[in-house]
């Protein structure tokens, strides 16, 4: 007897798939996860389609929907998942050199081809659509949060920043500019921009 692996692939003769739900293969999911970041950004999501990323992907479209309902939960489970990942907590040693780092590692995301692209489309789809809104909203906003608050923590214990500091105003002085840069002015960031944004928002920090 020959059984399936879950994907459409011919599975060895004589093995049985575990029981219950279909063995999904790592690399095939991976696949379509890419697939979906390279389509949104193709074409966006209005026009996205289960089967253009199944094609880009290499699969066919069963194995997109044994994943995912639809391309909504498809992208809101990718989008979701970037709040999980997080972005590690800098540890330079002063409140300035934190930032700096903070903002070389957004901005290097933000400029990459696929998220200048994506992003913006997600932004604008999330107007129309609450569920997609509230995953932005873990992944822009929470996922950015618990780096804040540990840039903000270790200031405070060097004695930069005083204790009580308002932290949701801290996250808005921290991260507002760069976003507004990369996704909204979407023009050329000068060579020193970093390194003056670093300098502007610790002196805006320890003002308050």
């Amino acid at each position: 007897m020959t059984s399936g692996t879950g994907d459409g692939k011919p599975g060895e003769r004589g093995r049985r798939a575990p029981a219950g739900a279909a063995v999904l293969r790592e690399d095939v999911t991976e696949a379509i996860r890419t697939a979906v970041f390279e389509e949104l950004a193709a074409v966006g999501y209005a026009r996205m389609s289960i089967e253009g990323i199944a094609r880009r992907a290499g699969v066919g479209k069963t194995a997109v929907y044994r994943r995912w309902r639809s391309k909504l939960h498809l992208v809101l489970d990718l989008v979701s998942a970037v709040a999980v990942q997080g972005l590690p907590t800098p540890d330079t040693g002063t409140l300035e050199g934190d930032l700096r780092l903070l903002y070389e590692v957004t901005s290097r995301a933000l400029r990459h081809p696929v998220a200048s692209q994506v992003v913006p489309d997600l932004l604008a789809e999330a107007a129309r659509t609450p569920d997609i809104e509230a995953a932005l909203q873990k992944a822009l906003r929470e996922g950015q949060h618990g780096v804040a608050s540990g840039i903000v923590a270790q200031a405070v214990a060097r004695g930069e920043l005083r204790e009580g500091l308002d932290t949701e105003l801290a996250l808005d002085l921290m991260s507002g500019p760069l976003y507004w840069r990369a996704v909204v002015v979407r023009g050329t960031q000068p060579r020193d921009y970093l390194h003056r944004l670093a300098a502007a928002t610790a002196a805006g920090l320890k003002a308050l």
